[in-house]
C-alpha cells in the first residue's frame, strides 16, 4: 500500500523542513508549497490525502486556501490540518467555519502534528469506508448502527451519510463524528470538554473548537439556526440531541 501523501503548506523553510522531516520518518510521502496560490494549484491538480495549512502566506493567505478547497468539488473532501500563531484565535475560528478538520497552534510539538494528523486520516478513512472503526477514544462516535432519524434528518453511521429532507448534507469529518455521536445519544447532555474527549479524543485543547462545530452543525441541520431544536443548549452543561417525536394522530 502507498503512503499516504501529505501536502505541507509553509512560507516559513525551517518549519517546512522539521515537519517534512518528522512525517517523513512517521512514513508520510510529502510534497510542499511555499505560497497560498502554489498550494491551491497542488491540491488541485493532484489530490493529497491532507494538507498542512500555515494560515500565514503570501500571495494567498490560508483561510481563503481552505475557502476554495471546499467549494472544489474534486479537494472538498480533503482534510485540512490547520497551522496558527498562539493569538490568533479568530483566524482559529474562521478556518473551522471554513471547514479545516483540526489545528496546532504555533510553537508546536513536531510529534503532536503529526498525531493529529494520524487521528485525522484515520477519520478519513473511516469516512470511505462503511463500518471502519474510528479513532482511539471516539469508538462511539464511529461506530455503525441503523439509520436514525428525526423529523426530515436521517443520519446513516455505517454509511457515514446525512440528509435533510432528502438533500445530502455535505459536512466535514468531525462535523459528521459531532452530530453521529449525539445522535447515537438522544436526550443525553454532554459538556465541552466530555465532547473533545469523545469526538475529538483530545485530553485537551480550545473548547471554542467544540463551539464552533455545534454552530455549524446548526446552520446544516435546523429550520432556524438561532433557535434549535434537534441540536439544543443546555445551559451550564453543554449540548444535548433531541430527536423530533412526531404527534400521535
Amino acid at each position: 500500500m502507498s503512503p499516504s501523501r501529505i501536502l505541507v503548506v509553509d512560507d516559513d523553510p525551517t518549519v517546512a523542513e522539521v515537519v517534512t522531516r518528522y512525517l517523513h520518518h512517521a512514513g508520510y510521502s510529502v510534497e510542499r508549497a511555499a505560497d497560498g496560490v502554489a498550494a491551491l494549484a497542488q491540491a488541485t491538480a493532484g489530490r493529497p490525502d491532507l494538507v498542512v495549512l500555515d494560515l500565514m502566506l503570501p500571495e494567498m493567505d490560508g483561510l481563503e486556501v481552505c475557502r476554495r478547497l471546499r467549494a472544489d468539488p474534486g479537494a472538498r473532501g480533503v482534510p485540512i490540518v490547520m497551522l496558527t500563531a498562539k493569538g490568533d484565535e479568530q483566524d482559529r475560528i474562521s478556518g473551522l467555519e471554513l471547514g479545516a478538520d483540526d489545528y496546532v497552534t504555533k510553537p508546536f510539538s513536531p510529534r503532536e502534528l503529526v498525531l493529529r494528523i494520524q487521528s485525522v486520516l484515520r477519520r478519513s478513512a473511516a469516512s470511505s469506508a462503511s463500518g471502519t472503526a474510528g479513532t482511539p477514544g471516539t469508538a462511539e462516535a464511529a461506530e455503525p448502527t441503523a439509520p436514525v432519524q428525526a423529523g426530515d434528518l436521517v443520519l446513516d453511521p455505517s454509511a457515514r451519510r446525512a440528509h435533510r429532507a432528502g438533500r445530502e448534507l455535505t459536512l466535514t469529518l468531525r462535523e459528521f463524528d459531532l452530530l453521529a455521536f449525539l445522535v447515537q445519544h438522544p436526550g443525553t447532555a454532554f459538556g465541552r470538554e466530555e465532547l473533545m474527549n469523545k469526538v475529538w479524543g483530545w485530553d485537551f485543547g480550545d473548547m471554542s473548537t467544540v463551539t464552533v462545530h455545534v454552530r455549524r452543525l446548526r446552520e446544516k441541520v435546523e429550520d432556524d439556526p438561532a433557535a434549535p431544536q434537534l441540536i439544543t443548549t443546555v445551559w451550564g452543561v453543554g449540548y444535548r440531541f433531541d430527536p423530533v417525536v412526531e404527534a400521535a394522530a
